[in-house]
């Protein structure tokens, strides 16, 4: 029989180390780290419509060709090249 260790287990031997205490408060993430993780979520966003978009003008179908195009907006950043 075999036993794959859960991270309860784990967890009650190595409790000493940081952060181990209980009730203990992560540190707030700066403004500037805040800041950016917003733009990339942004750019994320407009990424993930852009993709919508193009797999909605093949309609719905996920080809070759529609795979080839979304991955030359994606790795250009180019999402305004003519269609």
């Amino acid at each position: 029989m075999t036993y794959a260790a859960q991270h309860q287990d784990i967890g009650s031997q190595f409790g000493h180390g940081i952060g181990a205490k209980r009730g203990a408060v992560a540190p707030k993430t700066g403004i500037l780290r805040r800041i950016v993780d917003a733009i990339f979520e942004s750019c994320e966003r407009q990424a993930d419509r852009e993709m919508a978009r193009i797999l909605d003008r093949s309609g719905g179908r996920l080809t070759d060709d529609v795979e080839r195009e979304m991955t030359l907006r994606l790795s250009s950043q180019n999402w305004n090249a003519p269609e």
